[in-house]
């Protein structure tokens, strides 16, 4: 990989003091060859001033720089320093920089991705531009805030079409034009190209398209009514909403191979992870993550499209927002209902981990010094802690203030670039509350609050008081249940109330005997973690299946799982309450999250390994429950989700491999090819099948799904010369494509084979650094998170972790991924020593 200096936020502020850039006319021609594409670019800007001549740069990261002229003279391309290509004595006036060069079709999903169908021999290619690699498309003022109008022109393969963010004409012999944009910030110009399956329709007025690469037609179409039954559905409701149209030409969809993100915004042109189109049966939660998803791309065409952050430190504008109205609006606009529950489960769990780590950060962070630093903060913090601040806002504000403010801000820079203060300027201005103050508590400061419950019971009254561990006030919504006297199990709402934290008063006694459970944050309407007084702890363990309603049920078992990783209650214990509760709950989004947590964390790191193989079985016998449970084919998601964890936690092959030869569950379902490879893979990690039947398998499916499947299991076989194999492919060869270096990344570090691959711990450290510097940050994401030794919870693994990043020098992307598994690493040491006999 070729260096590529990094953007610096003085360097974009000074470079948007200097231009004014007004137009790109680009030309890409995508007929030359699997391994480059040509581009031509023409760019038309002002330089501001009245006398002095200036200096500034484009940047562009091309295989070959051919050609470049400004104002019709030649410029010298051997001036490129590494991704920019200085332009110098530039006078106030008008200009044009026409750039010629050629460009690398990228594997890794950065830049124009470059796919093969191994099903159809089929290629497709798409842009994903994000953050910064417009560059290895076309030259550009690489910057949010120089927005300019784009008109391109492709040239494509017969038979193929190609996409963009307006609409496209065929004018012959494969050319391709769009529409004129609108203006828009260089890191959401969009092309995807190649022969698409598509399914098109209208509605209000304007084109709506979703499309897949062919092979995938069949299953595109069994759900093209349902995505586009939402997709109408969160469009109308933001016309509700929002007072400003949608500011685009056209909409389309496009699920693309070997996608890095779940989908990305770019405007009339949303491209999504294409494992959104389901070739195997899912869960209603895993289509309701889909929905979640479209919606959350489309509140981008507003919050993030038309109107776009300045820098790169407000990236929370964009990702908070459109996270919670995803959410928000699905809840609101389709039939899924109970978004908010999975949210509780998945996503605020992913948010509470990342900011009780060294490397949290504020929601909206003063200084983001550059495009590397800035890349790192698309996680937990800047989606789910800000689209819970966000939900916070509305139950303190009001979602009337609330929209009123969001009305004004899109008014007021409409196709243009906003900050932080803007956002939150426009908000004051509706609402008389002090909303200013409320952003310094809760977007410029990092951690976790927590809130303690302690109850004062007297005859006749009881009072609650809370405690809090933080500075931030706290909107919540409290819910007093009390057991049902009829069955002795079940618990009932008696009342809920709201009530602010802190409070100037101490809090009132109300009536009536001591409730069996008290719940803070009932409704998860805040963030925080929240501790029970000790009745309605011990309510809770013995009693959560009793609670009504899933959202509560969310909060508490969020509630131990926090309690969990902060070593108040002991691994064993969530383990048992699992296996008490589990089997009577009935929503699948509870049943998935409680289950990943237990195999993953408390079976696989936070419990010592000779604990391991009786949780693996506690897990296994309440899989089999479930099972059992489900045999009436009335909850087809749930036994899904039960048959997936039974075929990932059994200890003994038997079971599963007479599923895999008779190729069904017994009483449903069927082995499709997910659960196939899913078995295949658990065999393979336990010894019980071999290459003969990985490669019979691949023969049974060879698509892009089973090529990643088959990666897996080979990587997993406990055989020493299958993991040099895998070893050597990941960190040696360079030529796995993003999606295939993590498939096999997942099979090759086991528990049950810790002895088997003890050796390549320390190599870990070295390799990893290597390969992310050669491969950049996109496989440096892949290894942090997916290659990365997690089962080995040992202080010895923890000291090379720490050595690396004292030593090694490891690239942004790696040292963010790195800091975060070795913190989590040092928490699952400190869990097994306060629970050693736990």
């Amino acid at each position: 990989m070729s260096c590529m200096s990094v953007l610096t936020r003085d360097e974009a502020q000074t470079r948007a003091q200097l231009l004014d850039v007004h137009h790109y006319t680009i030309d890409l021609d995508l007929t030359g060859g699997d391994e480059t594409f040509d581009s031509r670019t023409v760019i038309r800007f002002t330089v501001r001033g009245e006398t002095d001549a200036t200096d500034t740069f484009v940047e562009v990261k091309p295989a070959e720089l051919r050609a470049v002229t400004l104002d019709g003279h030649p410029l010298d391309p051997e001036t490129l320093d590494e991704n920019r290509l200085p332009l110098k004595n530039l006078t106030p006036g008008e200009h044009e920089l026409r750039v010629d060069a050629t460009m690398r079709y990228s594997r890794t999903g950065e830049g124009m991705h470059r796919f093969t169908d191994p099903t159809d021999g089929e290629t497709y290619v798409y842009t994903q531009l994000f953050l910064d690699d417009v560059q290895r498309v076309f030259a550009a003022f690489d910057q949010p805030d120089l927005k300019a109008v784009f008109d391109l022109t492709v040239t494509a393969p017969q038979g193929w079409t190609v996409l963009a963010n307006g609409i496209t004409e065929h004018t012959g012999d494969g050319r391709w034009k769009a529409a004129t944009t609108p203006l828009i910030s260089t890191y959401l110009v969009a092309v995807a190209a190649g022969p698409w399956h598509s399914v098109r329709t209208e509605h209000r007025g304007l084109p709506f398209g979703i499309h897949c690469r062919r092979s995938l037609a069949p299953h595109l179409d069994a759900d093209a009514d349902e995505l586009l039954d939402v997709t109408r559905a969160c469009f109308d409701r933001y016309h509700e909403k929002f007072e400003e149209p949608y500011p685009f030409d056209s909409y389309d969809q496009a699920f693309v191979p070997e996608f890095n993100a779940g989908a990305m915004e770019n405007p009339g042109l949303v491209t999504f992870r294409d494992e959104f189109v389901f070739r195997s049966a899912v869960t209603d939660t895993e289509r309701q993550t889909r929905a979640m998803v479209i919606a959350h791309e489309m509140a981008h065409m507003w919050f993030g499209d038309l109107v776009t952050l300045k820098w790169w430190d407000d990236i929370w504008l964009n990702e908070s927002f459109a996270e919670y109205m995803g959410y928000q609006t699905t809840a609101e606009a389709t039939r899924f209902t109970d978004t908010w529950t999975d949210f509780g489960v998945s996503r605020k769990a992913w948010g509470y981990d990342a900011d009780q780590r060294p490397s949290t950060h504020p929601v909206a962070p003063e200084n983001v010094e550059d495009t590397a630093s800035a890349l790192l903060n698309f996680d937990g913090i800047s989606y789910a802690k800000g689209a819970s601040a966000l939900r916070q806002l509305v139950a303190w504000l009001g979602e009337k203030d609330f929209l009123a403010g969001i009305n004004l801000h899109f008014k007021r820079h409409r196709f243009a670039n906003a900050t932080l203060a803007d956002f939150i300027d426009s908000l004051a201005a509706a609402t008389e509350r002090d909303v200013h103050a409320w952003a310094d508590a809760w977007l410029r400061t990092t951690g976790v609050d927590t809130l303690t419950a302690s109850v004062d019971s007297r005859p006749g009254q009881w009072a609650l008081a809370l405690d809090r561990d933080g500075d931030r006030p706290h909107r919540v919504t409290v819910g007093v249940y009390d057991r049902d006297l009829s069955d002795g199990r079940s618990l009932v709402l008696r009342e809920r109330y709201e009530t602010d934290i802190p409070r100037d008063t101490a809090p009132e006694p109300r009536p009536g005997t001591r409730p069996a459970l008290v719940v803070p944050n009932d409704l998860d309407l805040t963030y925080a973690k929240i501790r029970f007084d000790e009745t309605s702890l011990e309510t809770v363990l013995r009693g959560l299946s009793g609670v009504p309603d899933a959202l509560t049920r969310a909060v508490v078992w969020n509630a131990l799982r926090d309690m969990v990783r902060d070593g108040e209650l002991a691994p064993a214990d969530y383990l048992a309450t699992a296996a008490a509760h589990l089997p009577a709950e009935t929503d699948l989004a509870l049943v998935q999250g409680v289950l990943a947590f237990a195999t993953v964390h408390v079976a696989d790191r936070y419990l010592a390994p000779g604990r391991r193989p009786a949780a693996l079985a506690t897990l296994t016998e309440l899989c089999r429950d479930l099972i059992r449970r489900t045999e009436d084919g009335d909850h087809p998601g749930l036994r899904l989700i039960a048959v997936r964890h039974r075929i990932d936690t059994v200890a003994h092959p038997d079971t599963i491999a007479a599923w895999l030869a008779d190729g069904t569950v017994p009483g449903g379902p069927e082995l499709d090819p997910e659960l196939r490879w899913r078995v295949l893979t658990r065999l393979a990690v336990l010894g019980a099948t071999d290459e003969a039947a990985i490669a019979a398998e691949l023969e049974r499916d060879p698509s892009a799904t089973g090529q990643e499947g088959a990666a897996r299991c080979r990587a997993a076989l406990p055989d020493p010369e299958a993991k040099a194999r895998a070893w050597e492919a990941m960190f040696a060869r360079d030529d796995l494509s993003n999606y295939l270096f993590t498939a096999t990344a997942q099979g090759f570090w086991q528990p049950e084979q810790a002895d088997l691959v003890r050796d390549y711990v320390p190599r870990y450290y070295t390799e990893a650094v290597a390969v992310a510097a050669r491969r950049g940050p996109a496989i440096a994401d892949a290894a942090g998170r997916w290659a990365f030794p997690a089962h080995a919870v040992d202080a010895d693994n923890l000291r090379l972790g720490r050595e690396c990043l004292a030593d090694a020098d490891p690239i942004p992307a790696l040292r963010r991924k790195l800091v975060d598994q070795l913190d989590d690493l040092a928490r699952a040491l400190r869990v097994r020593e306060a629970h050693t006999a736990g």
